[in-house]
């Protein structure tokens, strides 16, 4: 599994805070799993590819 944040579907931008995120919903647990990983790769990632809906017309 990847880590890569900027090249994730769920990396976003958000205008009004002027800062990028995650947008993944994590409840408490998740959060804790996620936090205590130890080789640091992030479960959700997930590529981002901008053509893929265009590919799929």
């Amino acid at each position: 599994m990847a880590g890569n944040c900027e090249e994730c579907v769920h990396y976003d931008y958000d205008d009004e805070i002027d800062a990028w995120f995650c947008t993944m919903d994590l409840d408490e647990d998740e959060m804790e799993r996620f936090l205590r990983r130890a080789n640091g790769d992030c479960p959700f990632y997930r590529r981002g590819d901008d053509y893929e809906t265009a590919r799929r017309q």
